[in-house]
């Protein structure tokens, strides 16, 4: 009876041990994204969202980027995989351009000296395959600067201002900045057909109030 007890016994731990083992392999983390995906939001003084950034993030990999593994002269997604997305949570100049709030598309094209950013409509793509020049929503053009080091990963930031704030992105050794600041004076007629459609809202609440109270005086 004693040696079938230690026999059940070792049996149990072979049996613990394989279990473990084969847990640990089935947590295996190789296939995750080679590109994370990441989200940056810039906020405005009172700590409400003014624009958020949904991109990811490929590594440099000791190679040449800019110039090589992104060409110069053509469109980029800015990122990898999907489309980079800038949502704006209200109207916005976007380095002195009007844009309404709303979810856009970030496409850039890169060169030596200048690139070129180019908000467009389409923002739910693979890359920047299918883009759209119809659909460009505007492009400006900004300064490409050197980094004080290499940065490994593509990475997007925000740094706060007076009325706003500024979008960074760099990557291996390059960088850009770009100022968003708040405008409500922006497009009257949005905000009119805005308030007209609250004013809307509230004239059918009230009216399905008036009816739930005929009918309450009705069953009386």
């Amino acid at each position: 009876m004693i040696y079938m007890k230690k026999s059940l016994g070792y049996f149990t731990l072979i049996i613990l041990f394989f279990g473990i083992i084969s847990t640990l392999n089935a947590q295996n983390f190789t296939d995750l994204d080679k590109s994370p995906m990441d989200a940056v939001i810039l906020r405005n003084e009172d700590n409400s969202p003014l624009a958020r950034l949904i991109y990811s993030r490929p590594f440099r990999r000791n190679r040449t980027i800019f110039g090589e593994l992104v060409p110069y002269g053509e469109v980029w997604r800015t990122g990898a995989n999907e489309t980079t997305e800038i949502r704006f949570y209200e109207h916005c100049l976007i380095n002195g351009k009007p844009v309404r709030k709303g979810t856009y598309g970030l496409f850039s094209i890169p060169n030596e000296e200048e690139w070129i950013l180019i908000l467009n409509e389409e923002h739910q793509g693979w890359g920047a395959y299918n883009y759209n020049a119809d659909a460009d929503v505007f492009r400006f053009n900004l300064p490409a600067q050197q980094t004080a080091t290499v940065v490994e990963q593509f990475s997007i930031s925000t740094r706060p201002a007076d009325n706003g704030g500024y979008i960074l992105m760099g990557w291996d050794d390059t960088f850009l900045r770009f100022k968003i600041e708040p405008d409500s004076s922006l497009f009257p007629t949005d905000n009119a057909t805005s308030a007209n459609d609250e004013e809307n809202v509230e004239e059918v609440e009230e009216e399905k109030k008036k009816k739930k109270r005929k009918k309450f005086l009705w069953i009386f």
